[in-house]
């Protein structure tokens, strides 16, 4: 069947806003076609080439970042914060995993949101369900709640300077290796973990100056200075996705060029409907959300469809069974993809199938179940001689109060309220998420 970036809306599509102003919605259309690429497709290759390392076991892949990103609380501080957790977690893994570690970032692009219901009733008034800051307001309220096509732009104007700010981290010497002591957040610096993380930033910073005496630093070996954060979004909204799809000057081929990878997710992913058809087109390296009500028949169509040359690199599986699912649903389906000679990543998910309502109304998630997903995740690649290859994560640099659970920080359902900053579904704070990777470190070092 031909492609194009629009032949999507001749199909069916789910988990779309319903825009009252069709004529204004088609002139943000064209106005985003003309913006320049937030990426270039170059990056997006390269990006495909690390995760085909990934799925051989040479590499591993850390994505994580905000449930949704926000325009109100918008600022370089939390870009920062998220920016400085990535680097510890992934400092953390490589230097017990011995291995290098991808870091994709879920920003400068995590806007919109599915949901379970189009409209939400509150004391008896329903309105249209909150879908993220690119589509309406959180508030509840009419006027808040109606999708306005102008979010579009602001939504590609904040991705844009926070992919401007996160490429000055990257180039301009925050991510040197000398710096690793100054990652440590400030709020956990004391705290087990934060001591724990100090201890290994001396490990680090001897072996650095061994290094330095050796003749190798941070002026001729720019791998030492400088390091690369790929964007990664869900590609919900179509219409923003299309307008930002280039063909390449280079292969003639068309990129995204929203977000180095982007993914379906688990509500979107059906075989005869508009994401599959638009996600088959493009060539970046995409995702795609793997639920516990997806059939073996049904993954293998996918994998031919979203990836019909069998590239490595290509297809990222996202695996969110839950913790009381996975050791069931999972292991037929990993064994089903290696009968039949797919090459994909695989990576672990732990949070979506993790929530859970707390005493205290908030919805939240319990870090026991999160490592217990990770844990089995490993255990069940582990029994069958295949490659767990990443972890798949919702997660702030901010010290929120919004899982429950950990050794490190120990919150309380009654503890839930004192921060609980999220603009949709719970996150791991600074701590959990160190926690985390520090578990992830010890188990690729076995």
């Amino acid at each position: 069947m031909s492609w194009s970036p629009n032949s999507w809306r001749d199909f069916p599509i789910k988990q779309q806003p319903t825009y009252e102003d069709l004529e204004l919605l088609k002139q943000v259309e064209t106005t985003l076609a003309g913006y320049p690429p937030l990426i270039f497709a170059g990056e997006a290759r390269n990006l495909k080439a690390k995760l085909a390392k990934v799925s051989k076991g040479e590499a591993f892949l850390l994505q994580g970042g905000d449930c949704a990103e926000s325009f109100n609380t918008f600022n370089a501080g939390n870009i920062q914060n998220l920016y400085k957790l990535i680097l510890q977690m992934a400092v953390i893994m490589t230097f017990s995993g011995e291995k290098p570690v991808v870091k994709v970032g879920r920003l400068a692009g995590q806007f919109a949101k599915p949901r379970s219901s189009d409209f939400e009733t509150i004391d008896g008034v329903s309105l249209p369900s909150y879908r993220g800051d690119i589509v309406n307001d959180i508030g509840f309220n009419k006027s808040s709640r109606m999708p306005d096509p102008k979010k579009l732009l602001q939504a590609y104007n904040q991705s844009s300077a926070t992919l401007n700010l996160v490429r000055a981290f990257s180039r301009g010497g925050f991510a040197d290796l000398n710096e690793v002591h100054r990652w440590n957040l400030s709020f956990i610096k004391n705290n087990p973990i934060g001591l724990k993380y100090e201890e290994l930033s001396d490990k680090i910073s001897k072996s650095m100056k061994f290094i330095e005496s050796c003749g190798i630093n941070a002026q001729n070996t720019p791998q030492l200075h400088q390091t690369t954060l790929y964007t990664s979004h869900e590609a919900l909204l179509l219409n923003y996705e299309e307008a930002l799809t280039r063909k390449d000057s280079i292969t003639g081929d068309w990129y995204d060029c929203s977000a180095h990878m982007l993914w379906i997710g688990d509500r979107t992913r059906d075989l005869n409907e508009a994401h599959i058809e638009f996600f088959r087109g493009i060539k970046n390296p995409i995702g795609c959300k793997v639920g516990p009500s997806m059939k073996e028949d049904e993954l293998i169509k996918l994998i031919d469809k979203l990836n019909p040359e069998n590239e490595e690199g290509r297809l990222n599986l996202i695996v969110r069974m839950g913790a009381n699912k996975v050791a069931e649903k999972y292991p037929n389906l990993l064994k089903r993809v290696k009968e039949e000679g797919r090459s994909v990543v695989w990576s672990c998910d732990p949070m979506h199938g993790n929530v859970e309502k707390s005493s205290t109304g908030y919805k939240t998630r319990d870090f026991d179940n999160i490592l217990k997903e990770v844990q089995q995740f490993f255990q069940i690649h582990k029994a069958e001689g295949t490659i767990a290859g990443g972890i798949h994560l919702e997660m702030t640099g901010d010290n929120v109060t919004e899982c429950t659970g950990s050794q490190s920080c120990a919150i309380t359902d009654e503890d839930l309220g004192s921060r609980y900053h999220t603009q949709c579904d719970p996150r791991l704070n600074a701590n959990q998420a160190l926690e985390l990777a520090f578990m992830i470190s010890d188990t690729l070092k076995r």
